[in-house]
């Protein structure tokens, strides 16, 4: 019953994210940066919130006395803030398939940084498979002419940020994701005053863009509540290949939905990148199934 549960707030939470576009979109006409300062600032309100009922604001207090972690959070805050910023700019200026392909290969670049930062061994089917993506992106940029650089930093900064969660003094979900928010909230308030005294800012410009900009603070927390709640009860490899759903809906928006064109460079990025995910998740579950028959 746990898992069952476990395996819709999986897909819950990896159908919201895929969905975001559709809601992102809608706040077009206001700069992404400035989308950004509010996705920030009303993240705050509801991760304290959600904090404070699981009784764990002692545990927040003590994780920001911690150097340790609070460094580690304020790298963590940056890389969110690239992360979602860029994504929120590739969504509301037509680029979502490109995003698409970023979160694609972004597990790829987790098993690569693995290798070069924690010194992680591949096995010979993930070396494949990194260098079949590597390939890809390479071929989409002779192709195409132009450097992915949407999906590379969507990819490294998230691949990046997992790297950050893996540190011993990380504080726990929600408190570090708290700590990450409020480090570069300052900034992003500061901004938004600025705009605001400038009589340039878009919130309070309508009923219903300020609605938005408000409501984008629960639809960045709603899935990761979701997906803490998955985590708890399933096994992460099962996490892993749900995750797919996100980029293959967001791809399929892109294309049916806002219309974009796939050029003929990022259909060969697009091939080779998923022939990868097969071979790594092919690989990962023999891997599995092996260490299950041992255990047993």
């Amino acid at each position: 019953m746990e898992q069952r549960k476990g395996v819709w707030l999986a897909v819950s939470a990896f159908a919201f994210w895929g969905l975001a576009p559709l809601f992102w979109n809608l706040l077009s006409s206001v700069p992404a940066l400035e989308i950004l300062g509010h996705r920030i600032i009303w993240s705050l309100p509801l991760l304290f919130a959600i904090i404070a009922g699981r009784r764990r604001l002692g545990l927040l207090h003590d994780s920001f006395r911690s150097p340790g972690t609070a460094a580690t959070a304020l790298a963590g805050g940056i890389l969110l803030a690239i992360n979602w910023g860029v994504f929120v700019w590739a969504v509301t200026t037509d680029h979502i398939v490109e995003a698409s392909l970023g979160y694609f290969i972004n597990p790829l670049v987790s098993v690569a940084l693995g290798v070069v930062v924690l010194r992680e061994r591949l096995k010979p089917a993930q070396s494949v498979a990194v260098a079949i993506a590597a390939i890809g992106v390479a071929g989409m940029t002779v192709f195409a002419g132009v450097v992915p650089w949407i999906s590379l930093t969507l990819a490294f900064s998230f691949g990046t940020y997992g790297l950050l969660k893996k540190r011993p003094d990380a504080a726990p979900p929600f408190e570090g994701l708290f700590m990450e928010t409020a480090f570069v909230a300052a900034p992003a308030l500061i901004y938004l005053a600025v705009l605001a005294g400038d009589g340039e800012g878009a919130f309070g410009s309508s009923p219903n863009t300020t609605l938005l900009l408000v409501a984008g603070g629960a639809v960045t927390i709603t899935p990761l509540v979701l997906f803490a709640g998955a985590v708890q009860r399933i096994p992460l490899s099962m996490v892993g290949i749900l995750q797919y759903i996100t980029p293959t809906m967001h791809f399929l928006i892109g294309i049916l939905v806002f219309g974009e064109a796939v050029s003929g460079g990022e259909w060969f990025a697009f091939v080779m990148v998923w022939i990868a995910l097969t071979i790594y998740t092919i690989n990962n579950a023999r891997s599995i199934g092996k260490t299950r028959i041992v255990v047993s």
